[in-house]
């Protein structure tokens, strides 16, 4: 089915992904990457009228674009393809072993992931990201790992789940201009008592929850499950947290400035619950290929 949105004709996800002659899970993960474009399917469909989890529509002029594209639609369908780690290393003519301490160094942002039935997360990265990397940084690909990377490895670092979240941060926040909707990306991804540290208004923090999109379609059926999900969506290291603080703080400031009365319309309990970066807050990994940040908001 088909609508007019805002002057333009305009499809459903679900037939949208059907013009494509992409599976659902490819259609998502399209439409985060930027490969597809969506509006949001609000009344009046305005930019951000919807929010970053909000119904969204494809407009039919965007379907017309792609399909025109030349090798339509393995192009689109590589674009946006996924490996695991036994793949990813294959591609790159290394060892798995090599490739994990490539990834936990933060030389690739993973794209997706699911949590298996024993609870273990288990990253996807796109594979064309994979090939720029194989590229680009030949001499990480042989030889002795560098002295810097090595100190991080051996203390544990993992920067895997800290980059999908910035990752995923960006893409919410690229999708909305209410700086309350904005709040609530940020927000969703600090531990409970951090966003309380911050938003100390009870009415602040139940209309942040009431906004809170969704990150990931993932699927968790046991405890263990949940447990590894729960820890990819929540910050945990100093730096990073303090990263989410000071963008999360700063972005309150201007919802605050430009739509003051919008919290206190929130009814719900008032309860705590689940700009640019500085860079004081963050500590670079051994090699950055982060693809995304936080949008800065004037």
């Amino acid at each position: 089915m088909t609508v007019m949105c805002d002057g333009q004709q305009t499809y459903t996800v679900g037939r949208a992904a059907q013009e494509l002659e992409l599976r659902t899970g490819e259609f998502e993960l399209a439409t985060q990457l930027g490969e597809v474009r969506t509006i949001p399917a609000g009344a009046d469909c305005r930019p951000g009228a919807a929010g970053p989890s909000g119904p969204r529509r494809v407009p039919a002029e965007e379907i017309a674009r792609l399909q025109a594209e030349p090798g339509f639609p393995e192009a689109l369908r590589e674009r946006i393809r996924t490996v695991g780690t036994n793949e990813a290393a294959e591609l790159l003519r290394i060892g798995p072993a090599r490739f994990l301490r490539l990834t936990r160094a933060g030389c690739f942002g993973p794209v997706r992931f699911y949590v298996n039935r024993f609870g273990a997360v288990v990253w996807l990265y796109l594979a064309a990201e994979i090939a720029e990397f194989a590229d680009r940084e030949t001499e990480l690909l042989q030889g002795d790992t560098p002295a810097a990377m090595r100190v991080m490895l051996d203390g544990g670092q993992d920067w895997r789940p800290r980059q999908w979240r910035a990752r995923r941060v960006a893409q919410l926040m690229g999708q909305t201009d209410d700086p309350w909707e904005s709040a609530a990306v940020i927000a969703a991804v600090l531990p409970p008592e951090e966003t309380a540290s911050v938003v100390e208004e009870p009415r602040e923090r139940s209309l942040l929850r009431s906004l809170r999109p969704d990150f990931t379609s993932v699927i968790t059926a046991t405890a263990a499950a949940r447990k590894s999900l729960q820890r990819v969506l929540t910050a945990e290291e100093f730096d990073e947290v303090m990263w989410y603080r000071v963008n999360l703080s700063r972005t309150l400031e201007t919802a605050r400035k430009e739509d003051p009365g919008r919290s206190r319309t929130s009814t719900a309990p008032p309860t705590a619950s689940p700009g640019n970066q500085p860079p004081s807050f963050r500590n670079s990994p051994s090699c950055t290929t982060e693809t995304s940040s936080l949008p800065s908001r004037s």
